[in-house]
């Protein structure tokens, strides 16, 4: 469920900042305990935007502030 609530706020994040950007949530069976965040760019290419594989314990570091992630989209972007 964690998991579920943070894919949401990351979405909603990214949709605000950007709303004609598509996202999707697990296009693929994601990894057991993880959480990431790609940007797959026009020319087929992915840019990892966030990653949590590697951090924690506590369990809270492996969920990124939605902020960050939009920052790091607008970074990339641009």
């Amino acid at each position: 469920r964690v998991f579920g609530r943070n894919a949401a706020a990351v979405s909603a994040a990214l949709r605000g900042a950007m709303a004609q950007l598509p996202v999707d949530i697990n296009p693929r069976p994601p990894r057991r305990n993880s959480f990431e965040v790609s940007l797959v760019k026009e020319d087929g290419s992915t840019v990892e935007l966030w990653s949590g594989i590697g951090k924690g314990p506590p369990r809270k570091l492996k969920f990124p502030q939605p902020e960050t992630v939009v920052e790091a989209l607008k970074s990339n972007i641009a």
